[in-house]
């Protein structure tokens, strides 16, 4: 989550300069794609080819290792058969190049990159059939069953401690719970705070390591119409979050995201489980513990959205896509209670599984 006055501000000309300086292209055509703490740029070329142009905020951009770590992630995904872009050399041969420019509040460097474009929609833009629930779930299982064979010098710097997306540090949320003053749900993320303390935190022990993607979100997840006029996933966009977590970390994430694109978003959770237990089936721990971590999923969004509003209020529409949405979910979830949404998630998964 950047600072205040760390987002770039790059002109259409500004890019197009850049473009044609790092990398002998000639954009035909530039457009601004949303983000939530970058610049995105689509990009075609007069000599061929679509791209995305994407800058970093100068804060993520001093961390160069760090994205050198996720872009090599990206190719590593993409070299084992899941859709994930990869990034175009520099005509100095660099997967990234350190610029610097005057947005407005003085000269900052910002990283920039070159990636390629994926083709498809945003899956918040398709029906979110069981199928392809299904897949998302088996995708994200896929995902994570990969990343454990990733091998990079600066793997490292993957642990983020106190990296305040990261499920593993859910109670860093208290410090900026001053934004839901007055508002009924504060006492709701009190709750669900204390709960991962007291539920989720002696468990973890038990808990499978892996890298996590940490944002398998509905703007993060491509798809294309397949033959069988269903949705297959064309495209994993924005490992700025990787971290090193769990993986039910990364199922707990992918339920939340897609309960917020569906009509009846406590069904959601069975079939996305059935797809990743497909790939990866959880051991008890860790089924005990998914219903509290979607929970802190919402109120991470909930709560950081509301902050970044503060910093940032001419984004705010698109600050508050899934924490809008997620308020009336959190609040149907926790009156629901644990058990009976794990009995709807169990039950369902459980169905979907002797079917396939």
């Amino acid at each position: 989550m950047a600072a205040q006055h760390t987002k770039p501000n790059f002109s259409q000309h500004q890019v197009a300069e850049l473009v044609k300086r790092l990398f002998q292209l000639t954009p035909s055509e530039i457009r601004s794609l949303p983000s939530y703490d970058d610049q995105n740029f689509y990009v075609a070329a007069v000599e061929g080819g679509e791209y995305v142009l994407k800058i970093m905020n100068s804060d993520d951009s001093k961390n160069t290792n760090l994205i050198e770590v996720q872009t090599y992630t990206m190719s590593f995904l993409n070299q084992n058969g899941l859709p994930a872009q990869t990034a175009l050399p520099t005509i100095s041969g660099q997967l990234m190049s350190l610029e610097e420019m005057d947005c407005g509040y003085g000269c900052q460097k910002y990283l920039v990159r070159l990636l390629t474009y994926l083709p498809g929609a945003i899956i918040s833009k398709a029906p979110l059939t069981p199928q392809l629930l299904y897949e998302t779930g088996k995708t994200a299982a896929r995902m994570d069953n990969i990343l454990q064979e990733l091998e990079h010098p600066h793997l490292g710097l993957l642990q983020r401690e106190n990296f305040i997306w990261s499920l593993s540090f859910v109670p860093l949320l208290e410090k900026f719970i001053h934004v839901l003053d007055g508002d009924p749900l504060q006492e709701v993320v009190k709750s669900v705070i204390h709960q991962f303390k007291i539920s989720v935190v002696p468990k973890r022990s038990t808990f499978r390591k892996c890298i996590n993607h940490g944002d398998f979100n509905d703007l993060n997840i491509l798809v294309q119409p397949d033959e069988n006029d269903g949705y297959r996933i064309s495209g994993i966009l924005d490992f700025g979050d990787m971290n090193s977590g769990y993986y039910i970390h990364e199922l707990a994430i992918a339920i939340m995201y897609m309960m917020t694109e569906h009509p009846n978003p406590i069904e959601v959770g069975g079939h996305v489980l059935a797809g990743w237990e497909s790939v990866f089936p959880l051991n008890e721990a860790e089924k005990d513990c998914l219903f509290v971590l979607v929970l802190c999923r919402f109120c991470q969004s909930l709560v950081l959205a509301r902050y970044s509003v503060t910093l940032h209020p001419e984004n705010a529409e698109y600050l508050m896509i899934s924490s809008k949405k997620g308020v009336k979910i959190l609040q149907q979830m926790w009156e629901l209670g644990k058990e009976q949404v794990e009995k709807v998630w169990f039950q369902s998964a459980a169905q979907i599984s002797d079917r396939k």
